[in-house]
């Protein structure tokens, strides 16, 4: 496999996706982080038309910063469709690396190097709460007993090895969205990061997990919700049932 991506001063840049909803008073905190950690890399934040004013406080840190873009969505169309729209704008552009990442300090930026040196030898790299040295910090016992459930029933569901396949902390090579059918993508809250994942790994492409620390916001509130969590069963087992159907066929043809 090439090098990991280095950004402006290596051959491959980087581009950072971030979906902002009410992020007014974390957007400027995250990406001076982010900005700090990598010097190298591009930001877009992607704005759903937030009330509070998170894309004004973008465009002013765009003004002042040729490395960070911002994308004015006019509505709350979900986490999966901001993305989307992030990947098509780094996807016509020369990015070799795009990442996901949260703007609400739970995914941390000093760990971004880590999460894309891993991609010297995989397609996808997911910084992981559930590999050795994976950690959350200051999560109620409620959202950690709810995530690793959700973790558990994709793995029984869909038959996959990724041990944390909900998490939003990851960085994707350019070939792995080019070859994604994102049309199709139709989940819009955090099952997307399932669905994107587990597409990731039927279409062959390498898929590692690295150790990182998931921090609970401290400004802001969850978007977490009972419909994106409905969601998240019923797609999931669907698709479950799906894969498992075409398994079936495959053997009676080969029977």
């Amino acid at each position: 496999m090439a090098q990991a991506p280095r950004g402006d001063q290596g051959i491959d840049p980087v581009l950072v996706v971030i979906p902002t909803y009410n992020e007014r008073e974390n957007i400027g905190p995250i990406l001076e982080r982010l900005l700090k950690a990598l010097p190298d890399v591009h930001a877009l934040v992607v704005d759903d038309g937030s009330p509070d004013g998170t894309g004004d406080v973008a465009d002013e840190l765009a003004k002042a910063d040729e490395r960070i873009q911002v994308m004015h969505r006019t509505e709350k169309a979900g986490l999966g469709a901001a993305y989307v729209a992030g990947f098509r704008w780094g996807l016509s552009r020369e990015y070799a690396t795009i990442v996901e990442m949260d703007a609400d300090g739970s995914h941390a930026p000093e760990d971004l190097p880590r999460v894309l040196a891993a991609l010297e030898d995989a397609d996808l790299s997911i910084g992981s709460r559930y590999v050795p040295g994976g950690s959350t910090v200051n999560w109620p016992f409620q959202r950690k007993a709810l995530s690793w459930v959700a973790n558990f029933y994709a793995r029984i569901a869909l038959g996959t090895k990724i041990n944390d396949i909900t998490a939003g902390f990851r960085a994707y090579r350019r070939t792995v969205l080019e070859k994604l059918p994102l049309d199709e993508i139709a989940s819009r809250g955090y099952c997307f990061q399932i669905d994107l994942a587990f597409r990731t790994a039927l279409a062959g492409f390498e898929v590692v997990e690295v150790p990182i620390t998931f921090t609970e916001r401290e400004v802001g509130q969850s978007k977490m919700s009972g419909s994106v969590v409905r969601e998240a069963i019923v797609l999931v087992g669907l698709w479950g049932l799906k894969r498992r159907w075409q398994q079936l066929r495959g053997l009676v043809k080969k029977g």
